[in-house]
């Protein structure tokens, strides 16, 4: 029997690709915050689902530790695209990739200006490109994690983060001053499974398709 595994991270785009899944006749057998496993069997005898960091599911499915995942445009710019087949946009899990700064800075004089601004981010890549396109210098500080203490406590001018509600910056006396990209899940498929597996992913595929229009 050939097993079909994807990977997925808990929270929001798990529990968006389960009503996906189920589309397919595909059910998780048990609840990740409740388990402690980290692979997680379906009712598809032939399908599971490994959990993983959300920024390791493009890694896990390019070297074949899964033959799909379900992670954000935001992880697969930032992973860089190499060896994945992206067929879906499964248009769940959206957000905004944006830049923020405190409430009392004045970005669009500090910009106008020439000003080299301190850039906090996890976001690398998609923050370099924007500010070179705009022609602005930054020094680029990498964080993994509360982006929003970075402008607070004088480490940077203003960071590069997803927003969904905006609740989480105007909580921290934040502002979103640009809005960079909009962000989706997409699906990602491993180049070797696509061909050694291929009438299983298919179907996989065209479930997730008509599900996601649905």
């Amino acid at each position: 029997m050939t097993t079909i595994t994807l990977a997925l991270s808990k929270g929001r785009i798990f529990d968006e690709t389960l009503p996906l899944l189920a589309a397919a006749g595909i059910e998780v057998l048990e609840d990740p915050e409740k388990s402690r496993k980290l692979i997680l069997a379906t009712n598809q005898p032939d399908v599971r689902v490994v959990l993983v960091r959300a920024t390791d599911v493009p890694t896990y499915v390019q070297y074949g530790g899964a033959d799909l995942g379900v992670t954000g445009l935001d992880t697969l710019i930032e992973h860089g695209n190499h060896g994945l087949y992206q067929p879906l946009d499964l248009g769940i899990a959206k957000c905004r990739v944006s830049v923020a700064v405190r409430d009392d800075f004045d970005y669009a004089s500090a910009v106008r200006q020439g000003a080299r601004l301190r850039v906090a981010t996890k976001y690398v890549a998609i923050a370099r490109e924007f500010f070179a396109a705009k022609g602005v210098h930054v020094d680029m500080i990498k964080l993994y994690g509360s982006m929003e203490l970075a402008p607070l406590t004088g480490l940077a001018d203003a960071i590069v983060d997803l927003v969904s509600t905006g609740n989480t910056l105007k909580a921290n006396h934040l502002v979103e001053v640009e809005r960079i990209m909009d962000i989706s899940s997409r699906l990602v498929v491993n180049q070797a499974s696509l061909k050694l597996k291929q009438a299983p992913i298919r179907r996989l595929i065209d479930a997730f398709a008509q599900a996601s229009k649905a």
